[in-house]
């Protein structure tokens, strides 16, 4: 593996983002649509959190389960704000990292998806499936 590579030849640059002040609904089909398990949410350029699936799977489930998708929507709007359901701190990684340093971090911890960031600003994103990717092409 070239684990000196720069973490930009592994990151998504064309990234699906939400607003900070986004309803929960907005951002559930946002999901749906976009085929993606992860939306940085974002203030301008600025990354202030970020939502995974599994984030909305867990407030969507329970006592919601039966709804349809509008009814689930309103009570996911009347009950939640975006701010609630996202990590507000999550951990990024510097566009100037290496694949190895992505690689460490996913591996060290239990989320698999790292926001690439140059200074605040969001740049992309580097998941554990792009590294899978990337090694099962070398």
């Amino acid at each position: 593996m070239k684990k000196n590579e720069p973490v930009t030849k592994v990151m998504t640059s064309l990234l699906t983002t939400a607003q900070q002040g986004d309803p929960i609904s907005k951002v559930r089909k946002m999901f749906d649509a976009c085929d993606v398990h992860h939306i940085p949410v974002v203030s301008g350029d600025k990354l202030v959190g970020i939502v995974s699936w599994n984030d909305m799977l867990r407030i969507s489930f329970g006592e919601y389960g039966s709804q349809d998708n509008k009814g689930l929507d309103a009570i996911l709007d009347h009950e939640y704000t975006l701010s609630d359901v996202m990590n507000q701190a999550p951990t990024t990684i510097s566009v100037k990292a290496t694949v190895r340093d992505a690689a460490r971090l996913l591996a060290n911890n239990s989320f698999h998806s790292l926001p690439v960031v140059d200074g605040e600003k969001l740049v992309g994103i580097v998941t554990s499936t792009d590294l899978i990717q990337y090694l099962a092409e070398l």
